[in-house]
């Protein structure tokens, strides 16, 4: 018989402890926590997690939980950061393949876990680098890839199959993606071990970026060609990081951010149920891509919220039954918009506050900017600051001992209801528009999915991200919000900063190369992949075969989109005044 007072929300909260004690057990006894220090500095010892008291009620305890368990609040395992710290992924790019790939063994050897790759503006835009279109923008805010050959040498002798490796690229994604396959091929690497992530996200680039060479349609019909290969051919590969980073440096709330990011990600949950494929294996490959702002509780809460949220939708209303397939995984990006070219040393500390918050909130993998980043790409100095921001972090300051610290606060988890709640509202603003793109409710692909077409086509997520951006800084030039440096505390000693600086001498040799590669290749067998690639293109086949054809006989990135454009057109976004 119960004791008097026992009801049935203290037999969930024992029976969760329960269940969560069983499953941290199971970690240790099959060696997946580390074998660490798990003390405070004072050397007393810390519990894994922490919770409600044996005999103690919380109301609405269950939508916080317990670490590794549904609806994820709390996090994706049930060890932690005990079991497996967040991956230091730094995000670098610049040049030419020759001078990023130095850099890139320099994070490796400092320490850094896995590669995070910036492209420059012809490559992000699909241009070559000899395209007259390019002109003083080659290796400037990233790394020129013109085809398969610059991937051989942005990767040399960094082993593809042993390094995950991420790519921020949506317009010419697959593209991009089909040359890192052919290095990999290469280098002898099993494709099929392949780990890592490419953004692909096109929803995004309509709404805040700008990045994109054809119509949303076109575009998602790559994007469904690559999920449908990744999961038959590349399973830990994750074809889509849907990002609500640069809907956030465009000046959106953290609620805009997490609910245009989170729609964006059920439309592509509803592109792949729309291919037939399996949601138990495609949403395990998906991942999600977040900015870590300045309000240290909100972004935290934001975070929080973001897993359970998706939770619920996958299970509830997209009917993913496993966990995998339930959990969200995201990398951070601490916020460039929050960076200062005035006294630009006060970069250190906002990236650290930033770094820390993102941890808290559960981040699967993090990148650091560097202090200079608002001036120029990082020198080799800032970032190597950068890269130490995240090792003070993780070997220092003990957040990673115990799961979800902040999980209980009345102030943490109170933000985490009022973001979530805030996230809904837009949902349903979404689905009205898809009430209103098709009234007979018969949705090609999707509800979500006809909601963020019919949002993008009318300028609505552009108009609220505005609105956002307008408010902030009105009360930044008010006074009401500060920035040390710009609005308060402005006297400063003067430094000169060396900023790295990228010589047009890259754009000469760079077309060098490609002209030389041109004139070099079986431009027969050039013409042939990509005549194969329109062919395919007008059929309901998959592109990725034929595009891989075409990456192996060095067809350039200009060649590969340039017939696609030809086949499907471009987009320019409707005026509105």
């Amino acid at each position: 018989m119960p004791a008097p007072g026992y009801d049935e929300n203290q037999a969930d909260h024992e029976a969760g402890r329960q269940r969560w004690q069983a499953a941290y057990a199971k970690a240790e006894a099959t060696g997946r926590v580390r074998d660490a220090d798990f003390t405070t500095l004072s050397g007393v010892e810390v519990d894994p997690v922490y919770g409600p008291q044996p005999g103690e009620v919380v109301e609405g305890f269950e939508r916080i939980g317990w670490p590794g368990e549904y609806p994820f609040t709390r996090g994706l395992h049930p060890t932690g950061y005990r079991g497996k710290n967040w991956t230091i992924r730094q995000f670098a790019g610049f040049g030419n393949a020759e001078q990023t790939n130095e850099r890139y063994k320099m994070i490796l050897a400092r320490g850094g876990g896995g590669l995070s790759v910036a492209f420059d503006m012809p490559t992000l835009m699909g241009k070559d680098s000899d395209d007259p279109r390019s002109l003083g923008e080659v290796g400037h805010c990233g790394v020129a890839i013109d085809s398969a050959a610059d991937m051989d040498v942005l990767f040399g002798d960094i082993p593809l199959e042993q390094v995950t490796t991420s790519m921020t690229i949506s317009g010419p994604a697959v593209p991009v993606f089909v040359m890192y396959l052919v290095a990999a091929e290469r280098q002898g690497a099993d494709i099929g071990k392949l780990n890592g992530t490419l953004q692909t996200d096109i929803f995004k680039e309509y709404i805040a970026q700008k990045e994109w060479l054809f119509a949303p349609e076109p575009h998602l019909r790559l994007i469904g060609d690559l999920m449908a290969y990744c999961q038959d051919n590349i399973p830990a590969y994750k074809p889509l990081s849907v990002s609500g980073y640069h809907i956030r440096e465009a000046g959106a709330t953290a609620a805009q951010e997490l609910a245009f990011t989170l729609a964006d990600g059920f439309g592509y949950v509803e592109l792949g149920l729309s291919r037939g494929l399996d949601i138990e294996k495609f949403a395990p490959g998906l991942s999600f891509f977040f900015d870590s702002h300045l309000d240290f509780f909100e972004e935290i809460a934001k975070f929080r919220a973001a897993r359970r949220i998706w939770a619920r939708w996958m299970r509830d209303v997209y009917g993913a039954r496993t966990a995998k397939a339930q959990q969200l995984r995201f990398h951070t990006q601490t916020a460039g918009v929050s960076l200062t070219a005035q006294q630009p040393d006060n970069n250190i500390v906002r990236t650290a506050v930033e770094a820390l918050a993102a941890v808290l909130g559960g981040t699967n993998s993090l990148h650091t900017n560097a202090l200079d980043e608002v001036l120029a790409l990082p020198s080799e100095k800032a970032a190597q600051i950068a890269l130490r921001t995240q090792q003070v972090i993780m070997e220092e300051t003990g957040v990673s001992n115990v799961a979800d610290p902040l999980g209980g606060s009345w102030y943490v988890e109170a933000l985490t209801d009022k973001i979530e709640a805030e996230a809904e509202k837009v949902f349903d603003r979404i689905k009205d528009m898809a009430r209103v793109a098709v009234p007979s409710g018969e949705h090609e692909i999707g509800e979500m999915t006809s909601g963020i077409l019919r949002g993008i086509e009318d300028g609505w997520f552009t108009g609220e991200t505005a609105d956002s951006a307008f408010v902030y800084q009105v009360a930044l030039e008010k006074g009401d919000k500060k920035v040390v440096g710009v609005n308060v505390h402005t006297e400063s000693l003067s430094e000169n900063l060396e900023i790295l600086r990228v010589s047009h001498e890259v754009e000469r040799e760079q077309n060098r190369v490609l002209a030389a590669r041109r004139a070099g290749r079986d431009q027969a067998a050039v013409d042939r992949a990509l005549a194969r690639m329109v062919e395919v293109a007008r059929t309901d086949g998959n592109l990725i075969e034929p595009m891989l054809a075409a990456a192996r006989v060095e067809a350039t990135l200009g060649e590969i989109c340039g017939v696609l454009k030809d086949e499907w057109g471009g987009y320019t976004e409707p005026a509105r005044f």
